[in-house]
Formats: structure tokens, C-alpha cells, sequence
């Protein structure tokens, strides 16, 4: 059995969980179209915090997910792989256009996000690695990703996450390019909204 093979093979046990455990077919796919709103909400919430180490760690974040995301359409417009309903009888939980199907968008932005939130605070992003992991896990279950799609995609969400946070370490520019960014927004907000001390 080859990699395709094996991967279509997961696939169809993971997305026929859909009958045998149908009574969790609302939760997956609830989790497969909105959980990622979870991500945005956080993202937010760590945001808005201000203190200077949560601000650090979105702006990584964000800096990752969006390369994660560029990344995924180059491989997407290089190497455009079919989602599974294209040519399979699948369970399909959530509708979804027939666009490229690995890596997957979901897993890679949410890992790059989670990946991210973890090299800052460690507790944290174990859970965020859960949820990630609930997308993409859903994602194949609903019936619009094979396995290797939302693994490859997580992979390179992680990848990169070590990438930025290893470059904005040890490159003095990256850093100082971050600070200003971050103090040009401060200077504007807080003209709207006086600060308390800084943590």
C-alpha cells in the first residue's frame, strides 16, 4: 500500500465515523466551519491585554500564519490535489468549494497560531494545539480534507512558527522592525485609550 493509498484509506475510516458515531456529526461540523473563529477571538483577547510580551507574541503570530497561508497557495497553484468529494462517495458534512486541498489552510493558519502562542506561554499553547488539532481532525471527518492535507498542513504551520520566532530572536533588525511596528500602533491607541503600567 503506497502513500496515496494509505492516506485514502484513513480517510474513509475517519470520515465514516460520520455513521458510525453520527450523533457527533453537529459538533465536527460545527468545529470544521467555525472553530477557527476561536483563533481570531484569541488573538484578539491576547492582543488587547497590552502588555508587551502578549503584543510580541501576536504580532509573530500573525507574521507566521499569514507566510503559512502564502505558502499553502504557492503549493496549492504548483500542485493542485482534488479535495476528496472531487472524486470519491464521501460523507460530507459541510459544503465547500472545489479548491486545492492540501495543505490545508485551517490546520496550517491554527498550528501556525498555536505554534506561536506556545514559544510565549507554554500552558497556553498546548491548548491552542488542541483546538488546532479538533479543526483538523473535523475537517477530514466532515468529509473535505484527506489526512495527509491537514498533516502536512500543521507541519508547516509549526515549521514556520519555529522559523520566525528562531529569526525574530536572533536578528536584532527583525526585532527592532517588530518594536517599531508595535509602537507606531501604540502611539495612535493610546491617544484613544490611556494605558495602565505595562506588564
Amino acid at each position: 500500500m503506497n502513500l496515496s493509498q494509505l492516506d485514502y484509506h484513513w480517510f474513509q475510516v475517519i470520515n465514516h465515523f460520520a455513521v458510525t458515531y453520527s450523533f457527533f456529526n453537529p459538533i465536527m461540523a460545527f468545529t470544521a466551519n467555525n472553530l477557527d473563529y476561536l483563533f481570531y477571538i484569541g488573538v484578539i483577547i491576547y492582543w488587547f491585554t497590552r502588555t508587551e510580551s502578549n503584543r510580541q507574541m501576536v504580532f509573530q503570530g500573525l507574521v507566521t500564519a499569514s507566510l503559512a497561508l502564502g505558502t499553502n497557495k504557492l503549493i496549492g497553484t504548483l500542485y493542485h490535489r482534488d479535495r476528496p468529494f472531487v472524486h470519491h462517495h464521501v460523507i460530507q458534512l459541510v459544503m465547500h468549494e472545489a479548491s486545492a486541498s492540501f495543505p490545508s489552510n485551517h490546520a496550517a493558519a491554527s498550528f501556525a497560531i498555536a505554534a506561536s502562542i506556545w514559544f510565549w506561554r507554554k500552558r497556553d499553547g498546548w491548548i491552542w494545539f488542541i483546538l488546532a488539532a479538533a479543526i483538523s481532525f473535523s475537517r477530514v471527518w466532515s468529509g473535505i480534507h484527506y489526512p495527509t492535507d491537514v498533516i502536512g498542513g500543521a507541519i508547516l504551520g509549526i515549521l514556520l512558527a519555529l522559523l520566525v520566532n528562531r529569526v525574530f530572536r536572533s536578528f536584532h533588525l527583525f526585532k527592532r522592525i517588530s518594536e517599531t511596528l508595535i509602537q507606531f500602533y501604540e502611539n495612535i491607541e493610546h491617544r484613544i485609550w490611556k494605558p495602565k503600567n505595562r506588564v
